[in-house]
């Protein structure tokens, strides 16, 4: 087992030329750059439907970069689409050392600040929203390290690899949680799995599906749909109630 467990400090962000200084979440899609603690981040930023608008906004984290990781992987653009749907709006970035974000990858330390510094441009474009934060394997990894100092409206854990990294040292955050695993995962074992939300008090929701491989393969949609189920209970009113 790795362990890579360290208190978390946010960095100095550095400036960058081309980074997005604007306190305004974007209206519709956009593509933009955020200064971020190594140098700017890149983001995607998307809006529900006005009519289904409820007032939360969730930051979505990818997997490990160094095996190919990004916020373009099938499973953060999923749950992106799902949150957005329930009347969210969403954020997904790159990692330090991902696609065109700036930095090395830093084993979950550095990846951490960069969560911090996206939250941060959140919380000053959107400062009555709930937050939330999902992340899928090692993305679930940075979001619940993370979560121990945030006040938050719902996190939702994707196979997390918790034979991987330290997450037995990490607090069970005060919020709602849901964790969601595929039975025929072939990077993070079920049982492992098991194991650890059987110790967490108070225990999560978890949500196993069937015939799921790590990655979701042909499951796609289904996921979706777990999604939506597993967190529409803890969804804020509507904006504008229909």
């Amino acid at each position: 087992m790795m362990h890579y467990y360290r208190s978390v400090k946010k960095q100095a962000m550095v400036e960058s030329p081309d980074t997005k200084r604007s306190d305004e979440f974007p209206t519709s899609r956009q593509e933009f750059f955020l200064r971020g603690p190594a140098g700017k981040l890149e983001c995607v930023a998307d809006v529900p439907d006005p009519a289904d608008e409820r007032p939360a906004t969730v930051v979505l984290c990818h997997p490990h970069t160094l095996h190919g990781g990004t916020m373009h992987n099938k499973v953060v653009t999923i749950m992106e689409r799902s949150m957005r749907e329930l009347g969210l709006r969403t954020i997904r970035f790159n990692f330090r050392g991902a696609g065109e974000s700036e930095g090395e990858h830093d084993e979950g330390y550095g990846e951490t600040d960069d969560l911090f510094a996206v939250i941060e441009w959140v919380r000053r474009t959107r400062p009555d929203d709930e937050l939330w934060l999902g992340g899928f394997s090692f993305g679930s990894y940075i979001t619940l390290r993370a979560a121990q100092n945030l006040k938050l409206g719902q996190l939702i854990t994707i196979a997390p690899p918790v034979d991987r990294f330290e997450f037995s040292s990490i607090q069970h955050p005060n919020c709602p949680w849901l964790v969601v695993q595929g039975d025929e995962d072939e990077v993070v074992a079920l049982e492992d799995v098991k194991c650890w939300v059987e110790d967490l008090d108070p225990q999560p929701d978890f949500l196993v599906m069937e015939m799921a491989s790590h990655f979701f393969h042909r499951r796609l949609m289904d996921l979706r749909g777990l999604l939506k189920n597993g967190v529409r209970p803890n969804l804020p009113e509507k904006t504008f109630p229909g």
